[in-house]
């Protein structure tokens, strides 16, 4: 992946962390989601940790946008917003099955995963570049254990 090499202003940065940070926000609030949504325990206790790694997450980008003089943004993104609403839908419609949750987190990590792989791409201040490469590391490990509990459930269905 080519890294773009431009020197980014503090403002700059803050706009790309400000769009991990949405991310984190998405990614904690859809976590509660499904984590009230299924059924098993061991199902909750997973999703309900996932939605604390990403608030840590949260905490930690907000810290960083303030170094750069930026205002942390509000809440998530209107598609995740939608993307919760659906998992709520599908709850209330009886398609909350654990298999049917960990496939729309699958897709919550896939676009995390996505964002952390387009901030990525720009030059970014070391201190700061070192904070998204571990947190994109963390969102590659939510996805990769998502993905295997969904193959599981998938050959147990």
């Amino acid at each position: 992946m080519a890294v773009d090499t431009e020197v980014l202003a503090a403002d700059e940065v803050a706009d790309i962390l400000n769009d991990l940070l949405e991310n984190a926000r998405d990614g904690e609030y859809g976590f509660r989601t499904c984590a009230e949504e299924v059924k098993s325990a061991e199902m909750k206790r997973l999703f309900s940790d996932r939605a604390a790694s990403c608030a840590q997450a949260a905490s930690e980008l907000s810290q960083m946008i303030l170094a750069q003089g930026g205002k942390p943004a509000e809440g998530g993104t209107a598609t995740g917003a939608m993307h919760r609403g659906w998992v709520h839908v599908k709850g209330m419609v009886g398609a909350n099955s654990d298999l049917s949750m960990l496939e729309e987190c699958e897709r919550g990590e896939d676009a995390a995963l996505a964002r952390y792989r387009k901030a990525l791409k720009y030059n970014l201040p070391a201190d700061v570049r070192d904070v998204v490469e571990r947190q994109a590391a963390g969102a590659q490990r939510n996805h990769d254990q998502v993905k295997m509990l969904r193959d599981q459930a998938r050959a147990s269905s």
